[in-house]
């Protein structure tokens, strides 16, 4: 409780010294004194880590450990963020499967800041045609129910939403560009934590609550219950099909170092092993048999690229986002928003200040659902990102009342195709949304920062035949709304909320953030950038302290349905807060603090160098210092 009266003193000091010294704007000054202590009463579990050379918090201690290995070792922040990643695809998989996908955003130590997509593409068989003539599996309809899902014209399970995997090519991309070690030397952790490593608890209840699903894909009941025997928590887990997969990428760059080829070279070659050797051949032929559309060729074709970030610039910061393939720009939109108001005056997570952080998220999502798709397919209006048209949305703003509407932007003749006209109306699970994803952030003396927010191929998963890796189910966030630009085609990258970010001070490193939470992963990236950048905040209160929900989007998930004009906000909110927003016409709902779908975790670094991290503690985060 000691760090809340600091961070309590430090606002109230604030608050002193911009009211006037007169009688009633004491009183008022004691009001609002009064209301934000009782908004800052509550308790933080965790301390702050820091260190001096490296700080790192990912999602589980294992991975954690695992980075911070690779750094002490010698290797730099990418070295160990793509060790992280595979470690994290062995053992995090309730959350991130080998499969997967993998958004990363790197900065250098010249400054320049990079981003990989590391998501896959849509197979040439997946059209929209393709879709709307299918009739739907009733086996998978119902694990979906099981789950409170109920999935779209693309099912959220199996293998028809299968895309091409991409978090593996982003991993060796980011290695091959920014890193100095081997393939070899950042993959034998995970090769040896796949060959066997203590299950815990939640990766054991994942499996658990696969139930009858498993029983559908022998391959999957094989990894995931062999002998028809869940594992508990403690059990030595093994997934010997998926280390030895790995173990062959090792040997592939061990054949080509061993030719001649230089480090980059053998780097490429493990991805075409992996892409166009037999690896794919076999997951190819797997799909295929299932049923689904994944081939060969979809592998052979891929290929990722480094490419330009999205940036805008508040108070001096300038935030980094992953291109328009992601919901990054809704964080971006929102900044630009806010940044017309006087946060530090309206005071952290008072009605007020909640308030105008919700109407400037539903008008960034709103042009989120209307605009966004992969810009390699689609032109988005670069204009999104402009001050003059967030002005243009903070005007829309009504201080007093919340908006019950979707109002996306017009530009020009361009007329918006917002989703809501097709979505239904429905409870959407918030509890299961940080299980779906997990987050790995890195920070180095040198200035390297390192945000990942890896995800897709989580339970329950099909396992591909023999090579161990689970598929990822990443094609239900496309739409099959004809004529929308995120709507489903051959070749194209849907529109994710998979989405890292990296923050500089006039040029400098200052953090790396992201989260699980799908929908909500933009909304709690904003509540502790805000409280870092605005009311200093450490790294450990940003990311634990209570923070909001705003469900007024349209999901993106499994049918896109919607919640609109719900707000949920954390129980270690004071009544008042509840009460006031609700007379401002939000639908305000309760949720306990560990029901968050949310789960950040986040590095910073001060003006001395020293390096902080915070995770989040009711999702079991990690963090390390150095």
């Amino acid at each position: 409780m000691g760090l809340n009266r600091h961070i309590a003193l430090g606002l109230a000091i604030g608050l002193l010294g911009s009211c006037a010294a007169f009688a009633q704007g004491r009183r008022q000054l004691s009001e609002k004194q009064r209301r934000q202590r009782e908004i800052l009463r509550w308790e933080l579990f965790r301390p702050v880590v820091r260190g001096k050379h490296a700080a790192v918090s990912a999602g589980t201690p294992t991975v954690t450990q695992v980075t911070m290995r690779v750094l002490q070792a010698g290797g730099n922040a990418v070295d160990a963020g793509v060790a992280a990643l595979l470690a994290g695809a062995v053992t995090e998989f309730s959350h991130f499967g080998f499969g997967g996908e993998a958004p990363l955003l790197i900065r250098t130590p010249d400054g320049s800041v990079h981003s990989i997509a590391g998501v896959g593409t849509a197979p040439a068989l997946m059209t929209l045609e393709f879709f709307l003539n299918r009739k739907k599996d009733p086996q998978l309809e119902l694990e979906a129910a099981q789950r409170d899902h109920k999935t779209g014209q693309i099912p959220s399970y199996g293998t028809m939403p299968t895309l091409v995997p991409g978090m593996v090519d982003a991993a060796l991309l980011a290695l091959q560009r920014f890193g100095t070690l081997s393939f070899e030397a950042v993959a034998e952790p995970a090769a040896a934590l796949a060959q066997e490593h203590p299950i815990d608890s939640m990766r054991s209840r994942s499996i658990a609550e696969a139930g009858s699903f498993l029983s559908l894909f022998p391959t999957s009941l094989a990894v995931y219950a062999p002998d028809g025997r869940r594992p508990r928590p403690g059990d030595l887990f093994r997934q010997r099909d998926l280390a030895e997969t790995v173990r062959s990428m090792m040997r592939a760059e061990r054949a080509a170092l061993d030719s001649g080829k230089s480090r980059e070279g053998a780097i490429d070659a493990v991805r075409d092993y992996f892409y166009r050797g037999p690896i794919a051949r076999e997951i190819a032929d797997f799909v295929k048999s299932d049923g689904g559309l994944l081939r060969y060729e979809d592998f052979a074709a891929f290929r990722l690229e480094v490419e330009r970030p999205l940036v805008t610039e508040f108070h001096g910061y300038q935030i980094y986002k992953p291109d328009f393939w992601t919901q990054g720009a809704v964080l971006l939109q929102a900044l630009n928003i806010l940044e017309g108001y006087d946060l530090e005056a309206l005071g952290w997570n008072t009605p007020e200040y909640i308030h105008h952080l919700v109407e400037a998220l539903k008008l960034a999502f709103a042009d989120r659902d209307a605009w966004y798709a992969d810009p390699k397919f689609v032109s988005v209006p670069a204009a999104l990102l402009s001050k003059e048209y967030a002005g243009a949305r903070r005007a829309l703003i009504n201080p007093k009342r919340a908006s019950t509407e979707f109002r996306p932007g017009r530009f020009g003749r361009r007329q918006p195709m917002h989703p809501s006209r097709h979505a239904r109306r429905r409870p959407l699970p918030d509890a299961l949304a940080s299980k779906d994803t997990t987050s790995i952030n890195i920070a180095t003396a040198d200035g390297t920062l390192f945000s990942a927010s890896p995800s897709g191929a989580w339970m329950p998963a099909v396992i591909a035949g023999s090579t161990g890796i689970p598929l990822t189910q990443r094609g239900h966030s496309f739409l099959t709304v004809r004529g929308h630009p995120n709507v489903v085609e051959p070749g194209k990258r849907p529109r994710i909320t998979l989405t890292p970010t990296l923050v500089t001070r006039r040029g400098q490193p200052f953090m790396a953030l992201s989260t699980p939470g799908g929908d909500q992963q933009e909304q709690a990236l904003l509540q502790v950038l805000l409280a870092a950048v605005v009311f200093n905040f450490n790294s450990q209160a940003a990311v634990e302290a209570p923070r909001f929900q705003s469900k007024h989007l349209v999901s993106s998930f499994d049918d896109h349905a919607m919640e609109p004009n719900v707000l949920l906000l954390d129980e270690r909110m004071p009544s008042f807060v509840f009460e006031e927003l609700a007379g401002l016409g939000h639908q305000v709902e309760l949720r306990r603090a560990r029901n968050s779908g949310s789960a950040p975790t986040a590095v910073k670094l001060l003006r001395n160098g020293v390096i902080e991290a915070g995770a989040d503690p009711y999702a079991f985060r990690y963090a390390a210092g150095w």
